[in-house]
């Protein structure tokens, strides 16, 4: 049973109101554009901190029934799957059957508390992204000229995420455990409670709950992001441990260890064609102004630190974290591109050559949007070119139209996937929607 708030509906209303307004006015507006904070060279102005973080959400107001977002010049777009609860993230099996995570956080009863932790949850409320988890994993398996059949294919989960098949193996990244599973091809259900793989870090704060994961090319290996329990380690270094990082399990034995640190809340993982490097997408630090500091895509280098928390895009180091570690800070790994100032970058995944004219070669990524920047940034999907193995030039919208005119949301879009025609799946969590974007 949920806690009522000891105040009255109408009197709780006009607090929230209130406060908002109070942190609304009390932030800092963006000076830069969003394309300043992207690319191989991004703007990293002086931080511009405040008593009270920025506040400017979208309120949620969802699609109406004729309503779409907008694809780039020669794309098409139409909804693969509607009335969903909550679609995190996509997988697609080699069958082309297509597994859509519904999920949310789970309770935390640690993370935010305090007056302004109040008003943060009932500002995430207002932005469609407080609902309770379905905790379950749907299967979509298309059909010529109709709706795609759906099926349970996983229930009673725990806020899964990340999922991936290795041979009869299913995996899922629930946010406190990887769990393993048997399937068969075809199967558009498992029953059974699977096998827990390896704990992963959870508990009452549990601040960055999403856990992905994607396997290795041989199929050895697990990658599992784990995001940081704070913004900026305000919980205590300790609450961080094996966190901000990104895990490497050996499927042969079970044994795990830490790959990569210093990733604040590394979400979306894709392997590049060219050089086989692993890269992932990650969610930068609030609280330092609109114009920093940019989400950010990079390769993952093992045993690669990233800065956080007491450094950022490399070794511009955060004065907010005490006691600093200079020794730390002095090898903190430049990112290789970056997004663009809290875009909420989530989403990753490679588009190969041909598959989406003009569009080819290169990340397509998920940009689920600002909560806490003036003017709002993200809020689409974007495709960054590679050459060679390398981003090159600035982000491309390959969808947009997701807030309307006033500033609300109709969608949020994260997770991201290549279906097995080659079309763009695209999940919108906000919106309950599974776009699928293709040439005509």
């Amino acid at each position: 049973m949920q806690t009522q708030h000891p105040r009255s509906a109408p009197g709780a209303r006009l607090l929230f109101l209130g406060l908002v307004g109070v942190l609304a006015a009390c932030g800092k507006t963006a000076k830069l554009d969003v394309s300043a904070g992207s690319g191989t060279d991004p703007q990293l102005p002086r931080p511009a901190t405040s008593f009270v973080p920025t506040v400017h959400i979208a309120p949620r107001i969802g699609w109406l029934p004729d309503q779409k977002p907008v694809a780039a010049r020669g794309l098409q777009v139409d909804a693969f799957a509607r009335e969903l609860d909550h679609p995190r993230w996509l997988y697609v099996l080699p069958n082309g059957d297509v597994l859509v995570a519904e999920s949310n956080a789970p309770k935390r009863p640690q993370d935010s508390p305090g007056v302004k932790g109040w008003v943060m949850r009932r500002v995430m409320a207002k932005a469609g992204a407080a609902v309770p988890s379905a905790d379950r994993i749907t299967l979509l398996r298309a059909r010529t000229g109709a709706a795609p059949e759906r099926s349970v294919f996983l229930a009673n989960l725990h806020s899964p995420f990340g999922m991936a098949l290795v041979g009869d193996d299913f995996y899922v990244a629930n946010t406190d455990a990887v769990m393993r599973f048997r399937y068969r091809r075809g199967d558009t259900q498992i029953a059974g409670e699977g096998v827990k793989i390896v704990d992963l870090p959870a508990g009452p704060i549990n601040h960055h709950w999403t856990k992905n994961l994607i396997a290795s090319p041989d199929g050895g290996t697990l990658y599992v992001s784990v995001g940081s329990n704070s913004n900026v380690a305000e919980n205590g270094i300790a609450a961080e441990a094996d966190r901000a990082a990104i895990w490497a399990i050996n499927l042969r034995d079970g044994t795990h260890r830490v790959y990569a640190t210093g990733l604040r809340n590394p979400n979306g993982l894709a392997w590049e064609p060219v050089t086989h490097a692993l890269w992932t997408a990650v969610n930068e630090r609030d609280e330092l102004g609109g114009d920093l500091v940019p989400d950010y895509m990079t390769v993952v280098k093992e045993g690669g630190f990233y800065g956080w928390p007491y450094s950022y895009y490399g070794q511009h180091v955060d004065t907010r974290v005490k006691p600093s570690q200079s020794d730390l800070v002095e090898r903190a790994i430049k990112p290789d591109y970056a997004l663009g100032a809290h875009t909420a970058s989530l989403g990753l995944t490679y588009l190969p050559a041909d598959a989406l004219p003009p569009f080819s070669d290169g990340m397509v990524i998920g940009q689920h949007g600002s909560w806490n920047r003036e003017p709002r940034s993200g809020y689409k999907v974007v495709f960054v070119s590679f050459v060679d193995g390398r981003p090159v030039g600035l982000p491309q919208d390959v969808l947009t139209g997701f807030l309307d005119e006033k500033g609300n949301a109709r969608g949020r879009p994260v997770g991201v996937a290549m279906d097995s025609t080659g079309a763009l799946l695209v999940a919108d969590d906000v919106g309950n929607v599974i776009w699928r974007v293709r040439a005509p």
